[in-house]
């Protein structure tokens, strides 16, 4: 392939914010679905998070093209559920919009481990990530899961191959991190701002 798995989301960070500085759902959305095919080479071990990532992004999806020009903003979605006292329902977007960005804070950690951390096995990468991002917010059966999940990660020197494609991965990945953790961070405090940031799975 053209670069590494991590050029086409690069690619896209570059439009999720309109001139505004607001952050547009279609492009955010997109980017996340870039990050897809990246989550798909680690096999089982990311099964969980890869049906958790790609449900909460058709539940956004499927709200904007509901109407994308009213819901053209990422968080007029969430801000219409406040006014109609659905977003805390747990299929809310809402949720959803919570969900996915806590999820790709995971990735985002994972993938600074990678690059921080050459020593370590996927799974102690992935484990610590975890402890650091979800955990705090899964319960004992969510929690469970993924420790068991993590016992399936992939070797990671093959891992690092398959993403690497014809450019330099760590590279791209020390970008990637970069560019998309602000985005993140901006959903956090937004969703911190109207009291729906702490939100916990069973």
């Amino acid at each position: 392939m053209e670069g590494t798995v991590f050029t086409p989301s690069l690619e896209g960070m570059k439009s999720v914010k309109s001139d505004e500085g607001e952050m547009l759902t279609k492009p955010f959305l997109d980017v996340c679905k870039l990050v897809l095919p990246v989550i798909d080479k680690f096999g089982a071990a990311m099964a969980l998070v890869k049906s958790d990532v790609g449900g909460n992004i058709s539940r956004l999806d499927s709200k904007y093209s509901s109407n994308p020009s009213e819901f053209n903003h990422l968080y007029t979605m969430v801000r219409a559920e406040i006014e109609a006292k659905t977003a805390k329902a747990s299929s809310s977007c809402t949720n959803g919009l919570l969900w996915l960005t806590r999820a790709m804070d995971f990735l985002v950690e994972l993938f600074r481990n990678l690059l921080e951390h050459p020593d370590w096995t996927m799974s102690q990468a992935c484990t610590d990530s975890y402890n650091k991002t979800l955990k705090k917010w899964h319960g004992w059966l969510a929690s469970s899961s993924f420790s068991l999940a993590m016992k399936f990660a992939p070797d990671r020197k093959k891992f690092m191959e398959v993403i690497g494609g014809s450019g330099d991965v760590n590279d791209d990945m020390e970008k990637f991190c970069a560019s998309f953790s602000p985005l993140l961070e901006e959903n956090h405090k937004f969703l911190a701002s109207v009291g729906l940031d702490d939100l916990t799975a069973s």
